[in-house]
């Protein structure tokens, strides 16, 4: 017999969803929505998340890509139009410039008559994990923390039901975290945080604790979903200690674990992508199947993310997955299942002791911040990532239809590629640009440059950004005057790659041999090491593939420039130029590569570099890679070409045929 008479409230069901423009992704919000969709989670396009108009020169090719372009008000207002944002629980990813989104989403909400205190959800704003991971850092994390610090100031004291913080663990996964750096990394940062809202005196001691309780986590889940169980309870028992002896907290609902999950998505495979549904499947009883450390909210990905953008018929199966196990299955009419279990006990033992002696070395080099400027923790999540990869290629590490059980029957699924996806609106960057030029014509000009200049001028002081922000909305200015005015006090920053100093592979096995010698013959065919320039051209900061890519072909004996992530195709091109390489790769996963893959071909003919074979690599459509080979690009890699070392023997054999030698 169940447990209760009455079963428990199911989580928030979201789907992660924006893209194209304003008016699209709220035709899509609202259908969702009367899908039974409880809550809205709104993905923003590169250019938002980093700072940009869309017509700057970075925003080519991302304007509505991975998310919706929100760069003012008028936007805002069109994307929530006919939803109440009274009754909205709203979670924004967003981390650098959060601020900005919850100053036009408060006043939007007020234009619909609501007041502030009643408003309920969330911003990202864990700018930490961008310069981990994810890579959408403005400002350097001094002043980045201080932002996140004035943010949750004013949302304790003047939005109450918002969580101003959700502490993003998701991304240090896809990055190559293990469970124990997942935990370790996370909480770090909530410590950095919480420190400086205190050391802020923004927040008055006895409401100290109203701080605690509004924070909120953001995690992965993998597919070894019992680890993943036992790694939610570890988070939960770690918060709840740290809360109470570090903090002082004593009221026990503040000192919960409040945590929203998106499942593992760079996990998911283009090589029979149909086994993408039982992953996600899995990868959600790990978060939902233990009531004490059962998510607060859940999003899928879709089972063709791997592919390409997915459809609305893709996200709304995600969301009938979550439906079936909260209202088919019996999962909510019992207590935690795991209570009194000694092997799940003993797995979270290890990992909150593996944990908390992480967080002891990161607090022994000054915090999670200086753990960043150092360099230190992107060079472990690097060094992790290329271990598990390396595990993968030996088939240590068994992936189902990757490298193991390869064979298989045509799939109804994908027999039409191109219909497999949902292809980004085309004329949607000419839109936003066309929008965000009119807006600026329509601006008073004067009242933005007094908004501006009072924003700079506070943001000299120790004042509150919150209120400056909130009038340079009202007076109309746009993400990108915000940032640049911001850019112009603050300065912007470059975070450590983490490549430097990392070994892929310990010990070489015969086929990283083979290649090495390759290399080192065709060096010396050419007169030189051989050289491989790594570009991540445009706004995309999913930096794992470049620096994994780095990472083996040092091991394979070539000399890499690696620059990091954010630049334009003219560096780019000049980097080439003036390190002399035999070849450039690069790496695009927001789907741009149909403009900024051209545009770096073209100006490197035009710089008259010759002789230097163009490989691209990232979430590619096949159309798309057929197209850029029939314009001369010499390889395209996707996420099914998982073998390194046979990448390694590819880029060797392009460069010989561009010098004309043997293959």
């Amino acid at each position: 017999m169940p447990d209760k008479s009455a079963p428990d409230k199911p989580w928030v069901m979201r789907t992660y969803a924006g893209h194209s423009s304003a008016a699209e992704s709220n035709a899509l919000y609202r259908k969702n929505l009367a899908k039974g969709q409880t809550g809205l989670s709104v993905a923003f396009d590169l250019p938002t998340q980093t700072g940009y108009d869309p017509d700057h020169v970075l925003s080519r090719g991302e304007v509505g890509k991975v998310g919706v372009p929100i760069p003012h008000l008028g936007a805002m207002r069109r994307l929530f139009q006919d939803i109440p944002l009274s009754e909205m629980n709203t979670s924004m990813t967003i981390n650098a410039t959060a601020m900005w989104l919850l100053a036009m989403y408060q006043v939007a909400a007020e234009e619909q008559g609501v007041d502030p205190a009643q408003l309920a959800g969330t911003t990202q704003n864990d700018i930490i994990k961008e310069y981990l991971s994810r890579g959408t850092y403005v400002f350097p994390p001094e002043h980045s923390l201080r932002l996140t610090t004035d943010m949750i100031a004013y949302t304790v004291n003047n939005i109450p039901k918002w969580n101003p913080l959700n502490i993003c663990s998701y991304h240090l996964q896809e990055a190559g975290a293990t469970p124990t750096q997942e935990l370790a990394f996370a909480l770090s940062t909530a410590i950095a945080v919480l420190d400086s809202v205190k050391a802020s005196g923004q927040v008055a001691d006895e409401d100290f604790e109203k701080v605690v309780g509004r924070i909120s986590f953001f995690v992965n889940a993998g597919v070894r979903f019992i680890e993943e169980t036992c790694k939610m309870r570890a988070f939960g028992q770690l918060w709840e200690e740290i809360t109470r002896e570090r903090y002082g907290v004593q009221d026990p609902k503040m000192r919960r674990l409040r945590y929203g999950v998106q499942v593992n998505s760079l996990g998911l495979t283009e090589a029979q992508p149909e086994n993408n549904v039982q992953r996600i499947v899995l990868e959600m009883l790990g978060v939902t199947l233990s009531k004490s450390a059962r998510a607060r909210a859940v999003q899928l990905p879709a089972w063709n993310e791997a592919l390409g953008l997915p459809r609305p018929w893709d996200q709304q199966w995600s969301l009938r997955l979550q439906q079936v196990l909260a209202f088919e299955s019996d999962l909510l009419e019992y207590e935690d299942i795991f209570d009194g279990s000694h092997v799940i006990e003993a797995k979270v033992a290890e990992l909150v002791e593996g944990a908390k002696a992480e967080i002891d070395r990161v607090q022994a080099m000054g915090g999670a911040v200086a753990a960043v400027e150092s360099g230190y923790m992107k060079s472990e999540l690097v060094g992790s990532h290329a271990e598990r990869r390396a595990k993968i290629e030996a088939g240590e590490i068994k992936v189902v239809g990757v490298n193991s059980y390869i064979e298989t029957e045509p799939s109804p699924l994908t027999e039409d590629l191109d219909a497999a996806i949902m292809v980004a609106d085309p004329q949607a960057e000419a839109n936003a640009v066309a929008d965000v030029q009119k807006w600026r014509s329509e601006q008073d000009r004067a009242a933005v440059d007094a908004a501006l200049a009072a924003l700079q001028e506070q943001a000299k002081t120790d004042q509150n950004l919150m209120a400056a922000t909130l009038d340079a909305v009202r007076a109309g200015a746009t993400v990108g005057e915000w940032a640049g005015a911001l850019r112009e006090v603050y300065g912007e920053y470059r975070a450590p790659t983490g490549v430097s100093g990392v070994v892929g592979v310990a010990e070489a096995g015969a086929e990283l041999t083979a290649v090495r010698e390759r290399v080192r013959k065709t060096g010396e065919e050419l007169g030189s090491r051989l050289r491989l320039l790594v570009g991540k051209p445009g706004l995309d900061g999913h930096s794992n593939g470049a620096e994994q890519i780095a990472v083996r072909a040092r091991d394979a004996g070539f000399e890499v420039i690696y620059q990091g992530i954010r630049l334009t195709p003219e560096q780019i091109v000049a980097a080439a130029v003036a390190e002399d390489v035999h070849v450039v790769g690069l790496s695009i996963l927001s789907g741009s590569h149909m403009e900024l893959v051209p545009d770096v071909q073209k100006r490197l003919l035009e710089a008259g570099v010759e002789n230097v074979p163009l490989i691209v690599g990232g979430i590619i459509p096949d159309s798309d890679g057929r197209r850029l080979e029939e314009s001369g690009i010499a390889a395209v890699f996707t996420p099914k070409d998982f073998g390194m070392t046979d990448i390694m023997g590819r880029i060797v054999d392009e460069v010989r045929k561009a010098n004309g030698l043997d293959v």
